[in-house]
């Protein structure tokens, strides 16, 4: 059954090779129906790639390649979860290793300009505790790129 919401997703050539990535990257992603173009379109010809379904981490996407026309930008981010330092650097690390580029506070963006938060749960724990604890792990994430488990536990501890 197809889900009654997915995010659509436009790239200017790339998305299969963007679904690719990240249903080889995240767990619970799946890779699903790859329709090609039945004639030609302003950005492509027939039988190039349309669309592509997809899933990451659970989440139904359809990747559409509609051409140059539209830059993805922070607007829109995927945050993914992670239990640990380990996890958080396999995500980190694939998506900047893979073309990507490192930002601030946990965000990095692939290299087809997706923006992904890598959100440690220590982190949101933190600051889901309020308080002095919150203050002083928001304080020490606004100096990270890729966040650093210990020292956000450190810096919750005071």
């Amino acid at each position: 059954m197809t889900a009654k919401n997915t995010i659509c997703l436009w790239y200017d050539k790339d998305a299969e090779a963007a679904a690719r990535f990240y249903t080889a990257t995240f767990p619970g992603s799946a890779l699903g129906a790859i329709y090609r173009a039945p004639s030609d379109y302003p950005s492509g010809k027939a039988g190039d790639v349309l669309t592509v379904a997809f899933t990451v981490a659970g989440i139904p996407c359809i990747g559409l390649n509609g051409g140059p026309a539209f830059r993805h930008n922070e607007a829109f981010s995927f945050q993914i979860a992670t239990d640990d330092q380990e996890e958080t650097d396999r995500y980190w690390n694939a998506i900047v290793g893979n073309g990507g580029h490192e930002s601030a506070c946990g965000w990095c963006r692939d290299r087809w300009g997706i923006s992904w938060q890598i959100t440690p749960r220590a982190l949101t724990d933190a600051l889901a505790a309020g308080g002095d604890e919150a203050r002083r792990a928001f304080e020490a994430m606004m100096g990270m790129t890729k966040i650093d488990v210990a020292a956000i536990e450190a810096a919750r501890r005071g």
